[in-house]
């Protein structure tokens, strides 16, 4: 025994579907147009006919000889032959003339002749009635006139009728006028349903509503599942997605999607990164809140372009963390240069004994009594926050060790500072790395000078011997992503001072850029008042 399996009706292909649709629409539509047509055509031929037999029977109602004959009781039986004649002329079925009473004086058929109506006479009232009536010849549209004397008196009544079966043949050639253009319609409908199907399954890729369905499902899942940023562009460049990350990141409110990307942020690196005015390959990008990385890729299906889509990825964190990493590799560099120092200096002084020279090794402790140990003294005697003492410390030996001198000014001093130590890690630390690569491949004297002081206000001053930043270029200099150093194994270049200026502008300070010649940074920070709450290093460390 063989079954038979189903295809349910939602599996079935879209184009069917609609095919389908269409055609049991057009189906009863037009059925049911046809069926109110029909009722109404069928009542308009009757009452066309009405009217017809109408006519003729007033007509034959105000022939004279009618008139005379009637009203003389039809001695001649002329009445027959004329109704007869008119019968033949008009094309009716019948030409029936009676008396008032209703005795027949002409009918088709002979034997009714003279014999009187089954019906009462209808137009003793005077008037003219029009209707369908059963008759004896069968069913008609039927008209009767009354028959007037010369003293207007009624006589007699003539009736006229055409039966059903010629009004048959004028319904059946509307009605098939009706399921012709009916059919037409069905046709048409069905072709247009085909193309309408071809055209969906088009613009859907050829996808049926259930995968439709399952794929918005997927997307929204995926959208608000991954912790990465991301935006949808149309090829008019219309936010088409925009999942929570994204919005998170770049501080969007209210309704996004349908939106132009140039009402929506102001004019900016990070607005022509995102719309593609810049191109956007692990673009790094520093708001006011993080450090993103921007990446922008064309969309294209089936060989059109669609648009675009942006990812978004908050490296703020991973960034502090390789600036931490970086900032403890810079001290063990420092420390392993402090160590070839101090192992350089002992060889000497051992050799010195060895060979007897007491007076040279006297001489050369005297010598290097006033270098690090003195100068580390010095620096803690004038600056507060043992941590800065230490980092520029370490710059010392690293500047050594690279054949740059590296001056801390006489006046600079800081005993309470307005910010935490991380604050001043981070500007100090970045403006005399910065200061190094500017003077590292020069020939002749190189040299970094760093003064810091405080009084009204918090004031970093780092200048080199170096070409400094050209006059056009000031305005660059501070924006990320801008760098005239060579990326080394990999290293992201143009984040520091971006960093640094977001950090001085987040405490309410500023910072100047002077142009060259020479490197000249110089940095300002307010002072709170006693009411006033230092910030948190959580919130201003990059």
């Amino acid at each position: 025994m063989s079954t038979t399996t189903r295809m349910p009706w939602r599996s079935w292909p879209l184009a069917t579907q609609i095919l389908v649709w269409v055609l049991c629409i057009l189906i009863v539509t037009s059925a049911i147009g046809a069926i109110v047509y029909a009722q109404i055509s069928s009542a308009t031929v009757d009452e066309q006919y009405q009217q017809r037999s109408l006519a003729v029977a007033s007509s034959v109602a105000q022939m004279p000889q009618i008139i005379d004959d009637v009203a003389k009781g039809d001695p001649r039986h002329s009445i027959r032959t004329l109704a007869e004649q008119v019968r033949k002329a008009t094309g009716a079925s019948y030409v029936v003339v009676t008396d008032r009473n209703g005795v027949r004086f002409s009918h088709p058929n002979p034997a009714l002749i003279g014999q009187k109506l089954e019906e009462p006479v209808a137009v003793l009232d005077g008037h003219t009635h029009v209707g369908i009536d059963p008759g004896s010849l069968g069913r008609s549209a039927n008209g009767k006139a009354p028959i007037f004397d010369s003293a207007h008196k009624v006589i007699g009544q003539v009736s006229v009728g055409i039966l059903e079966t010629e009004e048959s043949a004028d319904n059946a050639r509307d009605i098939a006028l009706i399921a012709g253009y009916s059919l037409l319609a069905l046709a048409v409908g069905a072709v247009g349903s085909l193309i309408l199907a071809r055209r969906i399954k088009r613009v859907t890729f050829g996808l049926e509503p259930a995968s439709i369905a399952a794929l918005l499902q997927e997307r929204e899942a995926m959208l608000h599942g991954i912790r990465e940023g991301m935006i949808g562009f149309d090829a008019s460049g219309r936010v088409t997605v925009l999942n929570g990350e994204a919005r998170r990141l770049l501080g969007l409110e209210g309704e996004v999607l349908g939106r132009r990307l140039d009402d929506i942020l102001p004019a900016g690196r990070l607005r022509d990164l995102l719309t593609g005015a810049l191109p956007a390959s692990d673009s790094n990008i520093l708001t006011d809140d993080a450090l993103l990385v921007v990446n922008r890729m064309p969309v294209a299906l089936a060989g059109r372009d669609i648009g675009a889509v942006v990812t978004l990825r908050d490296r703020t964190e991973a960034e502090a963390l390789i600036r931490e990493i970086q900032a403890i590799g810079g001290l063990s560099q420092a420390l392993r240069a402090q160590e070839h120092e101090y192992a350089n200096r002992l060889h000497v002084i051992a050799g010195l004994i060895e060979l007897g020279e007491y007076d040279q090794a006297n001489h050369y402790l005297a010598q290097i009594s006033h270098t690090p140990s003195s100068v580390d003294d010095d620096l803690r005697s004038r600056i507060a926050p043992a941590e800065l003492v230490a980092l520029l410390t370490a710059k010392s030996a690293v500047a050594v060790e690279r054949g740059i001198r590296l001056a801390v000014t006489p006046d600079s001093r800081l005993e309470d500072p307005a910010v935490g130590p991380e604050v001043l890690l981070t500007i100090v630390g970045n403006l005399v790395d910065n200061a190094f690569d500017a003077v590292d491949e020069l020939p002749g004297e190189r040299s970094v000078t760093v003064r810091i002081v405080q009084h009204d206000e918090l004031v970093i001053d780092v200048t080199d011997s170096g070409p400094g930043v050209p006059d056009a270029r000031i305005h660059d200099v501070l924006r990320d992503g801008y760098s005239t150093k060579r990326s080394r194994s990999g290293k992201r270049r143009g984040l520091g001072l971006a960093l640094i200026s977001r950090m001085v502008r987040r405490l309410g300070g500023s910072i100047t850029v002077h142009p060259g010649p020479g490197g000249h940074f110089e940095v300002h920070l307010p002072v709170p008042t006693p009411k006033t709450t230092r910030p948190a290093e959580s919130e201003v460390t990059a």
